[in-house]
């Protein structure tokens, strides 16, 4: 914006020297007693000239400058003015929560003795997979545990290798977690990976079905495992996260850019349409360079506050979903993966997740395995009742314990705070602390760049479900959510199409949640209805 604001002065300029040009030669020619009108005619067109050429200078200037941000500035040629807006997109509803307890800036290599896959990541499989492989048996990475049902040719792998040890149960028999006990040195299973130029769509759909590469996508509507015959119109990916406590994106690539030049290869055979990858548009934002230059990728930026960094989001604004539209997404990770599976023969499940929070001493970033053990990191901490551990972030995560202490599939965060179970006297109407708000009755506002304390403490029970506004404010979506949700409870389809149910997912809704007057479960009731729609469509 330093552009604009040199244009504006400029041009503030050049109307204080025309007033005094023109006021100065009236006064002149008055005292002669001639008429001034021609000459001050011929002074104002001079300048005015001078005006237009100057703007047409800065507005130049600005064109570059916003070439140069999305990487089309090449040999002092600008692209499309248009092109350049359409790839540039600022969004003004939102809220950033900013927390303490950052991640220290390094990476620690940790390999846990047991890793588990675990079917409950995954939406739209049955609670009792086909299992493959029996406990005692030995596994190499890549290597299929199991496959579903109602996917039968779609088989989940090992990311690690070693000993099945554990089949654990959860309700009514159904499959909580397949847990392996990793060898020190990991060994992978060879996959005969296609060459990627000359594979066809059906040989490489296939060959990923079979190992591993399928669960790495998510299909939008719904946010479940793709259909196994559905072509996806484009595929999405997000460069960046800006939930709390998220990271540092460039940290948890780790340097792994040859790998996400394959994947983004690999995407662009596997769809007639786009490829497109979000990356950080707001001030300051490091974005590493090799992103900004990748290939057969479009590329666009955002700029704005959480949730501008979901993909869900992004789709909105890039190319939204309509009714009939089947896409993907995938992890930023997860592509790495996938690239992996064709640069190097093999289904490297690796991951750099953050463990972040005042409520843990191990913050930081660890290198590891999908679906690593987080009790051998954290250790007393899982067991602590007055801490709360989250796979993922602290709008939209799991609860983590004891028993259920593996790494998520999709997740790279790990979020501690503390258990908020104890209460203040009239908190409601005298907060003691300071703590996260959308509402000005708190002076948030004033303190942008305060970080905040936070606990588990709702601050409140469920409520009548009344028409507030809040929602809007926080989700830069074009739909009335809150009428969308009061559809979903009622289950009336129509309204519930009509309203946009097939763009939005939990993680898209968490931040209304958040900000809910009435204390309800969006989420929740997000999931419900989109799985009520999943059976009537």
């Amino acid at each position: 914006m330093k552009v604009v604001s040199s244009f504006v002065q400029l041009f503030t300029k050049m109307l204080s020297a025309l007033s005094i040009v023109v006021l100065s030669s009236q006064m002149a020619l008055a005292q002669t007693g001639k008429d001034g009108n021609v000459v001050t005619i011929g002074v104002i067109l001079i300048l005015g000239a001078l005006v237009l050429g100057a703007v047409a200078v800065v507005g130049n200037s600005m064109v570059q400058v916003l070439s140069v941000k999305v990487g089309n500035h090449t040999n002092g040629e600008v692209v499309d003015e248009d092109l350049l807006a359409s790839k540039n997109h600022v969004l003004k509803k939102g809220l950033n929560i900013k927390l303490k307890g950052e991640s220290s800036s390094e990476i620690k290599k940790f390999h846990s003795s047991r890793y588990a896959v675990m079917p409950f990541n995954f939406n739209n499989i049955a609670p009792i997979p086909k299992m493959i492989v029996e406990v005692g048996q030995e596994v190499k990475a890549g290597q299929p545990l199991f496959y579903d049902k109602g996917h039968p040719n779609v088989n989940f792998v090992a990311p690690v290798s070693g000993e099945l040890v554990e089949v654990k149960r959860g309700p009514k028999r159904s499959i909580a977690q397949v847990v392996i006990l990793a060898d020190k040195d990991v060994e992978f299973k060879a996959l005969n990976s296609p060459n990627i130029d000359e594979v066809d769509r059906a040989e490489l759909r296939e060959f990923l079905k079979a190992n591993g590469g399928w669960p790495l996508f998510k299909q939008r509507p719904f946010n479940i495992l793709p259909g196994v015959d559905e072509e996806p119109r484009d595929i999405f990916i997000s460069g960046f996260d800006t939930a709390p406590l998220a990271g540092d994106m460039a940290m948890k690539i780790n340097g792994r850019f040859e790998a996400i030049q394959e994947g983004i290869n690999v995407l662009n055979k596997l769809t007639d349409g786009k490829v497109y990858m979000s990356l950080d548009g707001r001030e300051g934002a490091a974005i590493p360079a090799e992103l900004d230059h990748m290939h057969g990728v479009d590329i666009h930026y955002f700029d704005g506050p959480h949730p501008a960094g979901l993909v869900g989001i992004q789709i909105h604004h890039i190319k939204p979903i309509n009714a009939g539209d089947v896409v993907w997404t995938i992890g930023i990770q997860e592509l790495i993966t996938l690239g992996n599976m064709f640069l190097k023969n093999e289904y490297r499940a690796e991951r750099v997740f953050n463990i972040a929070g005042l409520a843990t001493e191990k913050g930081g970033y660890y290198q590891s395995y999908s679906g690593a053990d987080l009790k051998e990191i954290l250790g007393e901490e899982l067991s602590d009742k007055s801490k709360r551990i989250i796979a993922g972030n602290v709008l939209h995560g799991l609860a983590k314990n004891e028993d259920n202490a593996f790494l998520d599939f999709y997740k790279d965060q790990v979020t501690c705070i503390d258990e908020g179970d104890d209460y203040e006297m009239f908190g409601w109407l005298l907060p003691q602390t300071m703590r996260p708000s959308a509402s000005r009755t708190y002076p948030n506002f004033l303190f942008k760049d305060f970080k905040y304390q936070v606990d588990t403490n709702t601050h409140g029970e469920k409520r009548a479900f009344v028409v507030t506004g809040q929602y809007e404010s926080v989700l830069p979506v074009d739909t009335y959510p809150q009428y969308l949700f009061k559809s979903i409870i009622t289950r009336h389809v129509e309204n519930m199409e009509g309203l946009g149910i097939y763009e939005l997912v939990e993680e898209d809704v968490a931040l209304c949640e958040f900000v809910c007057t009435s204390k309800q479960p969006l989420q929740k009731i997000l999931r419900e209805g989109l799985d009520f729609m999943m059976k009537e469509v």
